[in-house]
């Protein structure tokens, strides 16, 4: 696997723990974007093979996730997560001014990732969305109907048919293994409600990938909201039997691949 290194920055709501995993002469610079109650230190497999296919690489962890400070899962207001995003950007051009940017979110990290792109997408090459939470995310209206949001685990093996990846899941001391809270699920609300109405990505090139039996992120909820945001340049691959970490499933490099190309046919020469 390919070398990273760490380091803190001052976020909007605390400190914040970035990753980074170095290229000297990349051709791009792949910004991951984690999803809920996860963190970057899961996506080791994901920026190795983005090395290897010549970029440099960057990630967080947000407000409340994995390393960086904050109550555990809580985030109050998604446009702090993408300010926090926009930190990192500005970090990978000052090593490496002028290389274009590609953003890659998951699940929640598509949900930050569509705002940022609507904030600064001038400054992306491409854009990439992985089970995106965009759209109608059922169990976010299903939640907020309770005063105490009950306490809803997901399970691991809707994660991927590698069942390996939801048992090192549910034994990672750094993933969220308790219940929602109410200000995370209202910010999902208003945040999914300012997506859907801010406009498009014009002429972004964006990449949607999804499993096709993804259960807790479905498609049906997905579509809505990218057919709202979405510009003149959309692709999308949608994985049969696939479950929602494409990134983490059997067919991933089929996955990475798909995403390699993508970049390789909309980055400059």
């Amino acid at each position: 696997m390919a070398e990273s290194r760490e380091h803190t920055f001052g976020g909007v709501r605390g400190r914040v723990v970035a990753r980074e995993w170095p290229n000297d002469r990349p051709r791009y610079l792949a910004i991951l974007v984690h999803g809920y109650g996860e963190h970057i230190g899961r996506y080791e497999y994901v920026a190795d093979r983005l090395v290897r296919h010549g970029a440099a690489v960057y990630g967080v962890d947000h407000v409340g996730h994995g390393k960086s400070e904050g109550d555990r899962a809580l985030i109050e207001d998604f446009e702090d997560v993408v300010t926090d995003v926009h930190s990192i950007v500005r970090r990978a051009l000052s090593d490496h001014p002028g290389v274009p940017v590609v953003l890659i979110g998951h699940s929640m990290g598509g949900l930050i990732a569509a705002r940022y792109a609507q904030r600064h997408g001038d400054g992306l090459a491409a854009l990439v969305l992985s089970g995106p939470v965009i759209g109608e995310w059922e169990i976010v209206p299903e939640l907020l109907a309770y005063e105490e949001p009950p306490d809803r685990p997901i399970d691991p093996a809707t994660l991927s048919r590698d069942l390996s990846v939801g048992a090192a899941y549910a034994a990672d001391p750094l993933v969220w293994h308790g219940p929602f809270k109410r200000a995370t699920l209202e910010a999902f609300a208003t945040t999914l409600a300012t997506i859907t109405k801010s406009g498009t990505f014009g002429a972004l090139p964006t990449l949607w990938v999804h499993g096709g039996d993804d259960r807790l992120v479905p498609i049906r909820g997905s579509r809505p909201g990218i057919e709202a945001v979405r510009g003149t340049d959309l692709t999308e691959r949608i994985y049969p039997g696939a479950r929602h970490e494409v990134f983490n499933e059997t067919s991933k490099d089929e996955v990475l691949d798909d995403v390699t190309s993508f970049v390789d046919r909309v980055l400059p020469g």
